[in-house]
């Protein structure tokens, strides 16, 4: 939450002439209805459910960059299809820039509380080994450009012969 995944997502496409697709989004859209709503009514559990079938699709999918909700590796069934789907960047990030880049925003229900930090902090500890399990590379974005770990994620992508450049 916070790292960076869709302004870096849609700068990598944009760069590789590719389609991007927030997987958010794309559950907002085919829902009619945005996240907290679907948190409110159908509860996390709910929310997962959508989500998996729209990564199942999404990874189907050739030339896409794909930026994902932050809780999407809680599955296994989400993060084996990542795997299979394709080249996984896990873009990294402090608790601390978390907070300052999400702190006024409304549309993060999981942060809708008296401590958002100690919920960042559980959610990092929770899911920081499974993004390391299914990522083809991880990348630092504290305090950089995104442009910079665009470029970064390019060279990366060129070394692994995902690309040519």
């Amino acid at each position: 939450m916070g790292a960076g995944k869709s302004t870096i997502g849609r700068l990598l496409a944009q760069e590789l002439q590719l389609r991007f697709v927030d997987s958010d989004r794309e559950i907002e859209e085919r829902a009619g209805a945005n996240i907290p709503w679907i948190f409110d009514v159908e509860g996390e559990t709910g929310f997962r459910n959508r989500e998996q079938a729209t990564i199942e699709e999404l990874v189907t999918e050739e030339d896409l960059v794909l930026a994902t909700g932050g809780g999407v590796v809680k599955r296994e069934a989400n993060r084996a299809a990542l795997s299979a789907g394709g080249f996984v960047v896990y873009l990294h990030t402090s608790v601390d820039q978390q907070l300052q880049r999400t702190a006024k925003d409304k549309n993060r229900p999981l942060l809708q509380t008296e401590n958002p930090r100690a919920v960042l902090e559980g959610l990092m500890e929770e899911r920081d080994p499974l993004y390391r399990q299914v990522c083809d590379l991880l990348i630092q974005t504290d305090r950089r450009h995104p442009r910079a770990v665009v470029s970064t994620i390019i060279r990366q992508l060129v070394r692994d012969n995902v690309i040519k450049r």
